[in-house]
């Protein structure tokens, strides 16, 4: 029997509940050719963009009444959509940052040059970053990040992946044909791009892989800056430190002290000129889409090869994606006050409390926590902070970006530079400061949802809270089978492997006894193995990559599911269903592979699929028994919270 409403066919539930609900669909739906998936997620982010577009090219009738940063953000998207100045521009306004790369003689060179460098944001084999001390989250510290290789992952420069040679042709040709179009010949290109590639290869062996700094609390590894500074005697590391935070920092939190410990043999005299080239290769494919429109094509190659896109973003598009970027809090903060009405924001906040709730009842009632541990996670989820719809006023960064008008003589790369340089050393001036825990990551206009552990903290943009995760006119258990599954998943995200290391105050600090911990690792091992190896778009899904956005699926379907149950009229098997059809999603081949290999998330099918097979009553519901396909051994089902 199919549901003709809903096209879901209830008889195939019990083999396959994502097919069965979203096998119709999957038949009809489409991938637009400048997406690599389409589905609930980026179908609802369309609209939304489509509105706001519309919206915006109302507000471009009447940008001289426009103010702050509203009023810039405007002139941004005019100036990123004038495509006829970026044509009549070329190359030319990357020129001069190829030029100051290309000059550089020597070590000493760069090393006299290395504050500015760091200012503009011109690539270097180390970079520094301010935020949250993560023992201490109520001040910011100075951290030490890597460098972000050409190919998506370390794992791809493994001489057994036979990806490796197919996508370095790929970024190769793509990179020598940008070089040629800033003006080198064919054969200073080839030489270029094949030097570039033999030093990120020597950086690839010293970096983690996806799957290694999915363990974020590893990224804790403080050390005084003196050490620090000796990683590499080519460049003063402490003259630059001084330099950019007035005073060199006592400690720098280092991500990686792998990497820093072979830094020397990295970034050396013998090496200079592959790292220059590497520069080069960089900077040119970092800012081939802020220039022309044969830029900006060329430029999206080797990203379209990964993700199976077939054709690049329109410019209109591309401009609203462009000028959104920058002015986040500006584009959320209208489309929050539009489209995000109170009734919705007081129901959500009521399925907030609701699965508090629910957590907290469990935690109170767990048989395998000890009263210590216990007290601590309940410590941890009533201290938890919530923050729904949008924030209450947008980020004072943005009043600081005054875009300079073609009119005026400004370009949208010099532009975009500009934006660069202030965001950065507002960073920086953030050292030794007191964190604001108010400050949202994400727009308004985000269809997305996060929990921060260095904060303790939960937050729903208001772009989520619709269709199909949310809606008035969907009964409550389709409400909790979606936006409710994904508050509990935020929720759980404080008791995953990852944010279990954390406690009430965001601090990394073990709350745990040992006993407690070792028994909720053996859990999360489980988790692992049953995802670990499952099959999926000509590969298989790597366990210990996806384990943390796992466990707190679990947790989010199962306390969602219980909260529903609390509502007078609960309905499971429309919860079940709400839950699967969120997930729906169409991807490209490509796209598939390229997440099993660096997404934290397991693929949208198997999230759908394999939670609710832990769930007793998802069995019960739907009348699955051991010859249904859905059917899983209860020895081999997994509960955490």
């Amino acid at each position: 029997m199919t549901d003709t409403k809903d096209q879901i066919n209830y008889s195939m539930i019990k083999d396959d509940l994502y097919q069965a609900v979203n096998g119709e669909w999957l038949k009809t739906a489409t991938i637009p050719a400048d997406h690599a998936s389409a589905g609930g997620f980026m179908d609802l982010n369309d609209n939304i963009d489509k509105e706001l577009m519309a919206d915006f090219a109302d507000l471009q009738k009447h940008a001289t009444d426009a103010e702050g940063p509203m009023a810039e953000f405007l002139k941004l998207y005019a100036l990123a959509a004038n495509f006829q100045k970026r044509d009549q521009d070329g190359a030319a306004p990357l020129k001069p940052l190829l030029k100051q790369i290309e000059d550089l003689p020597d070590m000493a060179a760069l090393n006299a040059q290395l504050s500015n460098w760091v200012k503009m944001g011109l690539p270097l084999p180390f970079n520094f970053d301010v935020d949250a001390d993560m023992k201490n989250t109520s001040v910011n510290a100075l951290f030490a990040g890597v460098p972000g290789l050409f190919l998506p992952d370390k794992t791809y420069y493994a001489k057994d992946n036979p990806a490796k040679d197919q996508l370095l042709t790929v970024f190769s040709n793509m990179t020598q044909q940008l070089l040629v179009m800033a003006d080198y010949s064919s054969a200073e290109a080839e030489a270029i791009v094949k030097s570039a590639i033999r030093f990120d290869e020597n950086i690839a062996p010293h970096v983690k892989s996806a799957e290694e700094s999915a363990d974020y609390s590893k990224m804790y590894n403080p050390m005084p800056f003196s050490e620090f500074a000796q990683s590499t005697s080519e460049l003063d590391l402490t003259a630059l430190a001084k330099d950019l935070f007035d005073q060199v920092p006592e400690q720098i939190i280092v991500t990686e002290p792998a990497y820093y410990q072979a830094l020397a043999g990295i970034m050396n005299l013998e090496t200079f000129d592959d790292m220059k080239n590497w520069m080069l290769v960089k900077t040119i494919n970092a800012y081939s889409s802020y220039l022309s429109e044969e830029f900006r094509q060329t430029g999206s190659t080797f990203g379209r090869t990964l993700s199976g896109r077939k054709a690049t973003t329109s410019q209109q598009k591309s401009a609203f994606y462009l000028a959104s970027g920058v002015f986040g809090q500006t584009v959320g903060d209208f489309y929050a006050h539009k489209y995000f009405g109170d009734k919705a924001k007081a129901d959500v906040e009521h399925m907030v409390k609701q699965m508090i709730a629910v957590y907290k009842n469990r935690l109170s009632t767990n048989q395998w926590l000890g009263e210590a541990t216990r007290q601590k996670a309940i410590l941890k989820l009533d201290t938890l902070e919530l923050q729904v719809g949008f924030p209450d006023h947008i980020d004072q960064l943005e009043y600081k970006f005054k875009i300079t008008t073609a009119e005026n003589g400004g370009s949208l790369m010099q532009n975009i530079r500009q934006i660069s340089e202030i965001s950065r050393l507002d960073n920086y001036a953030r050292l030794g400061k007191p964190v604001d825990r108010s400050r949202w990551e994400m727009s308004a206009s985000t269809v997305n949802a996060y929990y921060h552990p260095f904060k303790n903290i939960i937050v729903f943009p208001a772009a989520i809270l619709q269709a199909p995760f949310y809606s008035l006119d969907q009964s409550s258990s389709q409400n909790y089978g979606g936006i409710g599954a994904v508050i509990a998943h935020e929720i759980s995200h404080a008791f995953d492997n990852n944010g279990a290391l954390f406690d009430e105050h965001g601090n990394l600090n073990n709350w745990w006894t040992k006993e407690d911990h070792e028994h909720f690792q053996k859990l999360a091992d489980q988790m692992i193995q049953e995802f670990d190896g499952l099959p999926f778009a000509g590969g298989k899904v790597n366990g210990k990559l996806t384990v943390s956005e796992n466990i707190a699926d679990a947790g989010g379907l199962s306390c969602a599911e219980e909260a529903a149950k609390n509502e007078a009229d609960y309905d499971l098997k429309a919860f079940f269903t709400g839950w699967a059809r969120v997930w729906r999603t169409k991807a490209t081949k490509e796209y598939q592979q390229l997440l099993l290999n660096i997404d934290v998330h397991a693929p949208a099918e198997l999230r759908a699929n394999v939670q609710v097979k832990n769930l007793a009553d998802f069995y019960t519901t739907f009348n699955v028994t051991e010859t249904d396909g859905m059917y899983l051994a209860p020895e081999k089902r997994v509960t955490i919270w």
